[in-house]
């Protein structure tokens, strides 16, 4: 048996300007903004990992259980032989459980939290040695586009993987046009995707603030990134984590709230806080499943097959090209 190595590509980096512009126009928005996509370091992935362990986290373990029940029948649905192009991929263990009923040519992998991507992925290598591994690291919330090298020339028929809830960090609008970028790609393949289903605010809020502060963590290690990859000078003790539930939008958000009137520096530049003022930092809207196969259907695809636990709590759906 011919043992493999996994492939790894680094995407063009961001232009460092667009960066910072990017931070400074959200900071100085009010309220407040700060893009999630600075939750992934590697310290914010093992957080994250933590936080789907939380016995009030259940879209983790509710779509596992899908999983386990219906595997089988999404493998068959997918069809052996597919490249698998995971978003998100994280330390792999979604993927992991599908590959052997998969059957797959090739798992691309594709995680903005490169180093955290090159663990995962020499472990993964070593459970198949024989599967053609590709690591990608980039920022696909811009654009799921994927960078020059990634495909090979077997590559004909692509299954995109999209699990957990992240989807619902879009807005509607432009969770439509990610999914047309997606579809863009999927050359004669589809999308498996998770969707966390519409369901009590009590619920909801209880699984983004849980009682033990990991998500708190997880959330304030935001402005320890700044503060380390944009010269911020930001007490994270003057900043606490909040969960609020928008009904008219039919989404969770996070928040980091400023405890005091305070002044920080970010790249040379003072941003002021009063007390009690906001950093919207995360939106994780929910949907029926009616409501995201109307959405999929505007975005080009072709609702297919969905998948729900008995209590309706989440979702999995696959997606063909129309």
């Amino acid at each position: 048996m011919t043992r493999r190595t996994p492939r790894f590509i680094q995407a063009v980096e961001p232009d460092p300007h667009r960066e910072r512009q990017e931070a400074f126009t959200g900071l100085l928005r009010r309220p407040a903004e700060a893009s999630p996509k600075y939750f992934y370091d590697r310290l914010g992935s093992h957080l994250f990992d933590a936080i789907t362990e939380l016995p009030e986290y259940y879209p983790t373990r509710t779509e596992a259980a899908i999983f386990a029940a219906h595997g089988a029948d999404m493998a068959r649905c997918i069809g052996a032989g597919a490249t698998f192009v995971d978003l998100g991929a994280g330390n792999c263990a979604k993927a992991a459980k599908l590959l052997p009923l998969l059957e797959p040519v090739h798992y691309v992998a594709v995680d903005i939290s490169a180093d955290y991507l090159h663990d995962a992925l020499r472990a993964l290598q070593r459970a198949h040695p024989a599967l053609a591994i590709t690591g990608v690291g980039m920022d696909f919330s811009r654009s799921p586009e994927l960078p020059p090298g990634a495909m090979t020339p077997d590559d004909s028929r692509r299954v995109f993987f999209y699990p957990g809830s992240s989807i619902g960090n879009f807005t509607p609008a432009q969770a439509e046009a990610f999914l047309a970028g997606v579809r863009a790609q999927a050359q004669g393949g589809g999308l498996l995707i998770g969707i966390d289903l519409v369901k009590p605010a009590g619920q909801l809020i209880a699984a983004y603030d849980d009682a033990i502060g990991v998500t708190a963590a997880f959330n304030l290690n935001l402005l320890e990134r700044i503060n380390r990859e944009l010269d911020g000078d930001i007490d994270l003790d003057s900043f606490a984590h909040d969960a609020i539930y928008d009904e008219a939008n039919g989404r969770i958000e996070m928040h980091l709230v400023s405890l005091a009137r305070q002044t920080v520096r970010v790249l040379g530049r003072a941003f002021g806080f009063t007390k009690g003022e906001r950093v919207h930092t995360e939106n994780s809207h929910k949907y029926s499943v009616e409501e995201f196969q109307a959405l999929a259907s505007a975005a080009g695809w072709t609702p297919a097959h969905a998948w729900t636990d008995a209590d309706r709590l989440f979702s999995l759906h696959l997606l063909r090209l129309a």
